[in-house]
């Protein structure tokens, strides 16, 4: 089957869609007029709300997708005048690939490029076009590369893959909504989701088509050897791209930093990962595809493109940052457009790197800070107060909560670790070392002459009693004032926690609550008693909602809170939590209450984890 036939067999299938909606409604319809004409009374009454239930969340999901429309183009507009030479280029490779230029680019934040067409009556009359090429693209990527993407790109419109895309998106849209409205004991939802995965099914098979399709354009405008480099390097940059969101940006982000360019720092990275890049590159690329991708793999869309006529073509190996007078100026001008920093400080990169680093290392203290100010039975505590346990002999009532699989006695030397990371900080903030950026490798700490910090034999000296005062005199020799190691969070706060359970109407402390466990905790939200989709209302909070924001807004329980556990019954899980403040939190896992993946085997780790630390303690 070509792709015209696929294609027309897609969009039958999305109107086919619409006409299964509109018979099961008739269908409802006449069920509700059978029984209100033989029965009467509340007998009636409850069968029609079954009908209405079952049947109306196919209606709200049909009528909530024919009346969204696309939102408006993302990214920066580039005019002619702001990029003259890319202009020209994306016009030669369109008269090359024989089709209409677009009337618009525009810069995106993705390692990716795309194009849309507004069309009208079905795609049958033409719209505007818009050409979307990703900033970290254009970084990298040399000419060559770049006229392969955008070649492909163009042969989405040569092929005409854009004129029905505008279809395709509401039917998916209604798909996605009907169906997510749809309940597992939905019988109405049954026919909807078969009827779903078979036209996925076929038009993602239309997709992959057009695809080669398009690569076929991009080999022809620009090479088969401009076309393979270009795919061969597309995952390399989406995988330097990540490392650089995660490494570099959202530990700084998440401390309410931000740099001052967002997207200028990563042409950095990616030249000064160079070797480790080069290591990616030399990998065999995915050959194994599914019939729910929407896109042929890496390694079959090569084989594909290296099997076609060879062309030849001149190699241009300059950077495609020459098509920009000013690049990074352009960066900055869509950062302005898509980036929102909120109330968070913005830095250059060397600040923003020791800024975040520094409260990071802080974070961590206020950790250990709060369990010893606990212990020592002071409102609040710092390095001095550790000190102080250590001379008593006293360290490993401490310890043991951080390494609660080992003996008071064993815990100390293990607390070495912790013990660096503590004095690093007074030495921090006595100004005696800093926090070193670099792009070839993770931010280091030094001293004012530039040499790394080396703490860890002092350390080992300040967790023992015999050696203390050789550690002391070691660290007032260095400069380095342990009062100003002190606690600033001194209430845990979910910061930076991970989301790692979900489980929806728990019953704690004999109230009805969705359960999101945290990496740090216990966030405790109120539920509504009826139990239907609570997957769904957890998933909707957490996508509007930080969790952070919500730990302040509802009841957050750390981990270091815990004192103790005891589990009543593993299945379903009863359990109560021992808090240090003397009080008892119960926990009672409903049969009928909705749980996500592996959330309860998650649960039953940390109540036994738990456990085991107060066991230890």
């Amino acid at each position: 089957m070509n792709a015209a036939l696929r294609a027309a067999l897609s969009v039958a299938m999305l109107i086919g869609f619409y006409v299964l909606g509109v018979v099961q409604l008739a269908v409802a319809g006449f069920l509700l007029y059978e029984i209100w004409t033989h029965l009467s009374g509340t007998g009636a009454a409850k069968l029609s709300w079954l009908v209405i239930v079952g049947f109306g969340a196919v209606a709200v999901g049909l009528w909530k997708a024919l009346r969204t429309k696309p939102g408006e183009p993302e990214g920066l507009l580039l005019t002619p005048q702001h990029a003259p030479d890319l202009w020209r280029l994306v016009g030669d490779m369109a008269v090359a690939a024989g089709t209409r230029a677009p009337d618009e680019i525009r810069l995106v934040p993705e390692v990716n490029a795309a194009v849309t067409e507004d069309t009208k009556l079905l795609g049958l009359a033409a719209g505007t076009r818009r050409l979307y090429l990703g900033v970290p693209l254009l970084q990298t990527f040399t000419i060559d590369q770049l006229k392969s993407v955008i070649g492909h790109e163009l042969g989405h419109y040569s092929g005409s893959h854009t004129r029905l895309a505008a279809v395709t998106y509401r039917g998916r849209l209604a798909l996605r909504e009907t169906l997510s409205r749809v309940g597992r004991f939905n019988v109405a939802g049954w026919v909807f989701k078969a009827y779903g995965w078979l036209f996925l099914i076929v038009s993602n098979a239309v997709t992959r088509r057009q695809e080669l399709e398009a690569d076929e354009v991009s080999v022809r405008v620009a090479g088969v050897d401009a076309a393979t480099s270009a795919m061969r390097e597309i995952p390399v940059v989406a995988a330097a791209w990540n490392f650089y969101f995660g490494r570099y940006i959202a530990y700084g982000w998440e401390q309410g930093f931000a740099p001052d360019d967002v997207f200028g720092g990563f042409r950095h990275l990616y030249y000064a990962r160079a070797a480790e890049l080069a290591r990616m590159r030399a990998e065999e690329p995915d050959s194994e595809t599914s019939r729910w991708d929407t896109h042929p793999s890496t390694g079959e869309r090569i084989a594909a493109m290296r099997a076609l006529p060879a062309m030849r073509h001149p190699a241009d190996d300059r950077s495609a940052t020459i098509l920009f007078s000013d690049l990074h100026r352009a960066g900055l001008a869509l950062q302005g457009e898509v980036v929102d920093f909120g109330d968070r400080q913005v830095l250059p990169w060397p600040q923003f790197t020791a800024a975040a680093m520094g409260k990071q290392m802080q974070n961590r203290a206020d950790r250990v800070f709060r369990s010893a100010a606990r212990l020592t039975g002071v409102p609040e505590s710092g390095l001095s107060e550790i000190f102080g346990l250590v001379a008593a002999g006293r360290l490993g009532e401490l310890a043991v909560e951080f390494f609660p699989q080992n003996s008071r006695a064993e815990a100390p030397a293990l607390f070495a670790d912790i013990m660096e990371d503590l004095i690093a900080l007074a030495a921090l903030h006595s100004n005696v070392v800093h926090w070193q950026h670099s792009w070839s490798e993770p931010a280091r700490l030094v001293d004012n002459w530039g040499h790394p910090a080396d703490l860890t034999e002092v350390a080992k000296l300040a967790v023992a009693p015999e050696t203390l005062d050789l550690a002391l005199a070691r660290i007032h020799h260095a400069g380095v004032d342990i009062q100003a190691a002190r606690v600033v969070e001194a209430k845990a706060t979910a910061t930076g926690a991970d989301v790692i359970g979900l489980m929806a109407n728990v019953k704690v402390d004999g109230q009805e609550t969705d359960l999101i466990l945290l990496s740090r905790g216990f966030l405790f939200v109120p539920a509504p008693k009826d139990k239907d989709k609570g997957e769904e209302r957890i998933g909707r909070m957490l996508a509007s909602n930080d969790v952070a924001e919500l730990a302040r807004t509802y009841r957050f329980v750390p981990f270091e809170e815990v004192v103790g556990t005891q589990v009543h019954k593993a299945v379903p899980i009863n359990a109560e939590l021992r808090l240090h403040s003397g009080t008892t939190i119960t926990l009672k896992e409903s049969y009928t209450g909705d749980t996500v993946g592996d959330s309860r085997d998650t649960l039953a780790d940390v109540l036994r984890q738990l456990g085991e630390r107060a066991n230890r303690a």
